[in-house]
């Protein structure tokens, strides 16, 4: 799924590929993990990681979507696939410095209410989620609908019509808030992550890889 989120991202906003060093894999709690990064030209900072581990049984993807230079709002995308479940989270953070019309977006998840949800739990950046995010978990029987939602929400959220970010220092501001939170205050696969590489080398990851806030 994440190479036809990629292709989609791709027609509106062109993708170059950028060095990840030796971010390029990594392993981490039993799952080996393979890491790439892009710059979307008029957008931003985008990164995509695949994992698979426990002999195949578990796979998870993982695309992210910093905006620089548009002001949408933080897009993180996770699939994970283990034991005959389809885990589907998409989250939205407001990192907006503006107004920015998401009704599409609640149009997509209204369309999609027939799916079972899953619970998200409480995190320290709840605050900043949007609602237009997405927690679902279904059977194996269920993907092809989970994939369709996913795609239309993605779209959704690329054809989201917003200005060029008028302020973007703060809006990298923004995006740097929650990307500290996570290391600071932590969230699931950044504590995986702190365990298996340590304090410095996940920040390093996060904030020249994953998230790019601190690449220009």
């Amino acid at each position: 799924m994440t190479d036809k989120l990629l292709k989609s991202l791709g027609e509106k906003y062109p993708l170059s590929e950028l060095d990840v060093g030796e971010f390029a894999t990594l392993k981490a709690n039993g799952m080996k993990f393979c890491v790439k990064a892009y710059h979307a030209e008029g957008l931003g900072h985008v990164s995509v990681m695949r994992a698979k581990g426990f002999f195949g049984l578990m796979k998870m993807d993982t695309l992210m979507i910093v905006p620089k230079e548009k002001d949408l709002p933080l897009y993180s995308y996770d699939r994970i696939y283990a034991m005959g479940n389809d885990t589907l989270i998409t989250e939205l953070y407001d990192t907006l410095t503006g107004d920015a019309d998401l009704s599409e977006l609640d149009a997509v998840k209204a369309k999609f209410s027939h799916l079972p949800e899953r619970d998200p739990g409480a995190h320290w950046y709840d605050s900043i989620k949007l609602p237009q995010s997405i927690s679902k978990k279904g059977k194996k029987a269920q993907t092809s609908d989970l994939d369709a939602f996913t795609m239309e929400h993605f779209k959704a959220y690329r054809n989201i019509s917003v200005a060029n970010a008028p302020d973007k220092s703060k809006k990298a501001e923004r995006s740097a808030l929650y990307v500290n939170g996570l290391l600071e205050q932590g969230g699931p696969s950044t504590d995986v992550f702190k365990k298996a590489l340590g304090e410095e080398k996940t920040a390093r990851l996060f904030k020249n890889v994953l998230f790019g806030t601190e690449r220009n």
